[in-house]
């Protein structure tokens, strides 16, 4: 596409976008409020629940210093010798993806974007290669909701993103060093920098046949007209857009922050109009005779203070409060539990009751793996796979690994996060049940199971390392 093209595109997207700004400016102010805003919000119910329900989406997802993804052979040749040798090949290529992601800053830009998941519904990431010399070849950047611009492709998924970001010349320069800028913004001073305005510049990337295409524009107009700043191709996209709830019909998904913020607000509102009750309650309002002898200015309400009042004037009486806000208290626990559950505080944080059996701590388990099921099958698809592809497809352009195609059918993604594991650890249960029922109904029911056929299943259902498993001999 041309330069004009990708800003006549993006302008139109951003057209469509502008109803949920409001949405999203208000449910930023409530939960993730600019210091500037930080004086008019009261209630930190929504704020303290939307953070612990983004780290616990990272610590049941993406796992900090834990294998949350494995790689293995298709389940054809699986049990072969070839199959065993690309599981350990596999298996080694997953090790050096997750040694990267742990010395990368992939944990940090995580939680970032699956904030902006919980409050607008919707989360960017970014995955560029890093350049030679730091500790990690993986360099991951949160993309603000703000400064994203989507549209919905034909398969569903928000394969189309324009990102708008302002810069300096500098700035410019650094990121797109083989440019060829104007001559003003190409020989700039280096001490006016700072006061340099700054210039719009849209990145996009949209699919094609061959893969993703990507165009950075810088938008000048009236001084140089739209130029393009960088160009090329990827196999697998750079930004990786995912939602938390989608409705028919609608881009942008729709998050639990969104979903409770009539709660939020009515909450913020009772707890302000508590505090103003409350100082009026504890400074009072008074009321004095105009006698000429008693200045109101001058009284100080302190204690052991004398107020001086001529004789047989009223001096400086309280005024009798209108009503009680008693009720507020009930009116503002019950908007607090809603606003708890609506971000699922009380499903992922941490139990009230300190000790907990066995099955207590499974159906628990369960129970979250049923209220996050829709979610998390939205975010395996959209996040876990775009992400751990874009990863390798790096690693094997720096010849860390040799290359892996997730889509061509010979390898296969698995998921071993803890929400992941729920319901192997259900199937796997399931098995051994029916395992120990048929071993007491004799050796000629126990005769009818493959004792190492049933090993290897439950080693694929539970995550376990392809070496630990002796490899089947080939007829």
């Amino acid at each position: 596409m041309e330069p004009q093209q990708i800003l006549a595109r993006q302008a139109r997207a951003r057209e469509r976008r502008r109803p949920h700004e409001a949405n999203w400016a208000d449910a930023y102010a409530h939960v993730l409020p600019r210091p500037e805003q930080a004086t008019s919000l009261f209630d930190a119910t929504a704020a303290d629940a939307a953070e612990q329900l983004a780290a616990s989406l990272l610590a049941e997802l993406t796992p900090p210093w834990s294998r949350w993804f494995g790689l293995s052979p298709a389940r054809e040749m699986a049990d072969t010798e070839e199959g065993q040798a690309a599981a350990y090949a596999l298996e080694g290529s997953a090790d050096v993806l997750q040694g990267h992601l742990d010395r990368s800053n992939f944990a940090v830009e995580m939680h970032q974007a699956f904030l902006d998941l919980v409050i607008t519904g919707t989360g960017v990431i970014l995955v560029e290669e890093a350049p030679p010399g730091e500790g990690s070849a993986l360099r991951f950047s949160a993309v603000p909701v703000g400064q994203a611009v989507l549209e919905e492709g034909p398969s569903g998924r928000l394969d189309t993103i324009f990102r708008e970001t302002p810069m300096r010349p500098a700035e410019i320069r650094r990121r797109f060093p083989f440019a060829e800028l104007p001559p003003g913004l190409a020989r700039g001073d280096e001490a006016d920098e700072d006061a340099a305005p700054a210039l719009r510049v849209v990145e996009a990337v949209w699919p094609d046949r061959f893969g993703h295409r990507y165009a950075a524009v810088l938008d000048a107009e009236g001084r140089h007209g739209p130029l393009m700043l960088a160009q090329g191709g990827f196999a697998e996209p750079p930004c990786i857009a995912f939602r938390w709830l989608k409705a028919p019909g609608e881009v942008y998904g729709r998050g639990p922050v969104v979903k409770a913020l009539p709660d939020i607000r009515t909450a913020n509102r009772v707890v302000e109009l508590v505090l103003k009750n409350a100082s009026i309650a504890v400074t009072g309002i008074w009321q004095a005779e105009d006698d000429g002898v008693l200045n109101p200015a001058t009284v100080q309400l302190t204690p052991g203070a004398i107020i001086p009042r001529a004789p047989g004037s009223a001096g400086l009486t309280p005024l009798a409060a209108p009503g009680n806000f008693d009720v507020s208290q009930l009116m503002l626990e019950d908007l607090r539990r809603r606003i708890r559950q609506a971000l699922l505080a009380d499903r992922l944080g941490t139990p009230q009751q300190a000790r907990m059996t066995a099955t207590e701590v499974l159906e628990r388990s369960a129970e979250t793996a049923r209220l996050l099921g829709a979610t998390y099958g939205r975010l395996q698809s959209e996040l876990l796979t775009p992400l751990v592809a874009r990863c390798l497809s790096i690693l094997a352009r720096r010849g860390e690994i040799p290359p892996v195609l997730l889509d061509g059918g010979r390898v296969l993604l698995r998921y071993e996060s803890p929400l992941a594991r729920v319901q192997g650890r259900a199937d796997a249960a399931n098995t051994l049940l029916f395992l120990d029922t048929v071993r007491q109904m004799g050796a000629a029911a126990a005769a009818q199971v493959d004792a190492a056929a049933a090993t290897r299943w439950l080693a694929r259902t539970l995550g376990a390392p392809a070496e630990i498993l002796v490899p089947t001999p080939t007829e």
